[in-house]
């Protein structure tokens, strides 16, 4: 069986490929990446890398071929871009015969207020209509996205939010990572979807693990989304940007991220990394 895993060396599917190395044999795995150049430790480690760019369909098809399970990662850019960047993945994934394709998508992708949702709930859309077995992993939120604010507090600023009492199902990088992996290499997987959240907390709550960290109280600076946007400003934050983390704040206000599922541990087998264990890993510049 041949695995393909594409955006391989980006911080979340080089955890996924690490993850794979330790239960099946190299061989298995292709790592489709926009650059092999930057994917030379795991050919070294006798991983098929190949030339596979989303914005350059004609690369997709060597990139997929012969390959039997196939993790689709989001891309990154604008809504319109990444929505005819995955249509291109999965028209070339049919073409190459794969029979199974997981596909890391967003909480309640078909309904979220999140502004990041319609190109997930349009990936699922054109998934589903290719008529190959799927998976939607439908991750909540990285720990890793809030590094910023984590820095900023541990200089001595407050917790900066306009999100109000809205919660978040945050979880580590790597626990979405090798869930995406147990779903790869398992059974029984096909045509499912799955809501993988950790426990929902407000920022506040959240505030108060990186303080318990860092051994000092934080203090919750709670602000209106306008005010948001000119801090954030004001922080360096470059004005094409300021939107989009406005948006966050905004659609966690809306209960976007508030999600409950037991999916999760129920895919690692295990309880999810607590959250203190990710910040105090994210300090020491490892991955949690």
């Amino acid at each position: 069986m041949k695995i393909a895993l594409t955006g391989a060396t980006g911080q979340f599917g080089s955890i996924v490929a690490e993850t794979l190395l330790k239960s099946a044999a190299a061989e298995q795995l292709v790592a489709s990446v926009r650059n092999p150049d930057k994917a030379e430790q795991l050919r070294a480690r006798g991983v098929d890398v190949r030339h596979g760019d989303f914005g350059q369909p004609e690369t997709l098809g060597a990139a997929f071929a012969g390959v039997d399970r196939l993790l689709i990662v989001s891309a990154d850019g604008d809504n319109d871009t990444r929505i005819r960047q995955h249509k291109n993945a999965v028209d070339a994934a049919v073409r190459a015969g794969v029979k199974f394709i997981a596909y890391t998508s967003v909480g309640h992708a078909d309904s979220s207020p999140l502004f990041l949702a319609p190109v997930h709930k349009a990936t699922e859309e054109f998934i589903r209509e290719s008529g190959i077995a799927y998976s939607f992993l439908r991750n909540n939120w990285y720990l890793e996205n809030e590094m910023g604010s984590i820095q900023a507090v541990q200089a001595g600023a407050p917790w900066l939010t306009s999100a109000g009492e809205g919660k978040v199902g945050w979880a580590t990088r790597r626990d979405y990572a090798e869930a995406a992996a147990a779903v790869l290499t398992g059974e029984g997987h096909e045509n499912s979807v799955y809501e993988l959240s950790g426990q929902p907390a407000t920022q506040a709550e959240l505030a108060a693990v990186v303080g318990g960290v860092l051994g000092k109280d934080v203090v919750v600076q709670q602000v209106d989304d306008a005010a948001y946007s000119s801090i954030m400003a004001g922080a360096g934050v470059p004005e094409a940007a300021l939107p989009i983390v406005v948006g966050i704040q905004a659609a966690i206000r809306e209960g976007a991220l508030d999600i409950v599922s037991s999916d999760f541990p129920k895919l690692l087998q295990r309880p999810l990394t607590p959250l203190s264990e990710g910040v105090s890993a994210m300090l020491a510049g490892v991955k949690a």
